[in-house]
């Protein structure tokens, strides 16, 4: 097992960001010849002064991209922080046999944690889950930066139709995002009204969760799926259940072709197969249902 890195130097929250950069500076940049047998010799040796030499050299670059995040109204340093945690993903899958300098592999690696970390900062984002609704939340202020309209509410639909088409996303999702990112959050805990009495806003929220009665009772209904599933599938033969399972109960379904190697048969026999099964397990299930009934009346 590889051993730690040693510690980095640390921007505290109160630190002086000045100092920091001037601290990181001291660690010197590094060739591409020394910069690759320091990588060849954490590959292959797990030297861990050398990672820590690559991590270093390297802070100026993570200080640089984290500094573009500033906008979020984030701390500094929980960025840099974070940054620094990319860098160091990126200094352990480093392969400096494939020609690019490391700085290039990393800056990835750095841009995707601090970008993690800001879309769970901030709980007005917790829809910007696709690549697209990604995309428009770390381009949109940069975009109205250069429209000149940071400082607008609603964007003008000459802007809001610029934005969308640069960004290749609907104009809704442009209006719902830039609401998002100007309104303010508000704790549930604030009184609805000034004198108090009106309670306070958690006291009206509904509880959209179902029942302990009616998630008992979905589960003890899948469980009794679960069983006559198991049942039915000893009525198969066990190629049957093997074939049947690999297409049709895993999360990443193996093809005709990966299953026609494992038995040195045509993809469409394997098709056969699994079409047969399907119909045996399907009868299988509903006589083991049928029995069931019949035993509890």
């Amino acid at each position: 097992m590889a051993t730690a890195l040693p510690a980095l130097p640390n921007l505290s929250p109160e630190g002086n960001l000045s100092r920091y950069l001037q601290e990181i500076r001291q660690f010197p940049m590094l060739s591409h010849d020394e910069e690759f047998m320091l990588a060849k010799s954490w590959l292959e040796h797990d030297d861990v002064e050398s990672a820590h030499k690559m991590v270093t050299s390297h802070l100026r670059l993570v200080a640089k991209i984290a500094s573009g995040y500033r906008g979020y109204g984030l701390p500094m340093a929980e960025l840099v922080s974070e940054g620094n945690v990319g860098l160091m993903q990126a200094v352990k899958k480093f392969d400096p046999d494939r020609g690019f300098r490391l700085a290039t592999y990393a800056m990835w690696w750095i841009r995707a944690s601090i970008q993690e970390y800001v879309l769970h900062s901030w709980s007005l984002v917790k829809m910007g889950t696709t690549a697209a609704q990604k995309k428009l939340f770390f381009n949109l202020r940069r975009i109205k930066g250069k429209l000149k309209a940071i400082e607008d509410g609603d964007l003008s639909p000459e802007n809001l139709e610029t934005i969308a088409t640069q960004l290749q996303v609907p104009e809704k999702d442009v209006v719902d995002m830039n609401r998002r990112m100007a309104g303010a959050d508000h704790s549930l805990n604030a009184p609805m009204r000034a004198d108090s009495e009106g309670g306070q806003w958690q006291d009206w929220l509904v509880d959209e969760r179902q029942s302990q009665e009616a998630e008992l009772a979905e589960r003890d209904e899948l469980d009794k799926r679960r069983g006559l599933l198991n049942q039915a599938m000893q009525a198969l033969t066990e190629r049957e259940r093997h074939i049947l399972s690999e297409r049709r109960l895993q999360d990443a379904p193996k093809t005709l072709e990966d299953l026609s190697k494992v038995y040195n048969i045509s993809r469409e026999r394997v098709r056969q197969i699994e079409v047969r099964a399907f119909e045996k397990l399907q009868k299988a299930m509903k006589n083991l249902a049928l029995e069931q009934k019949l035993a509890i009346a």
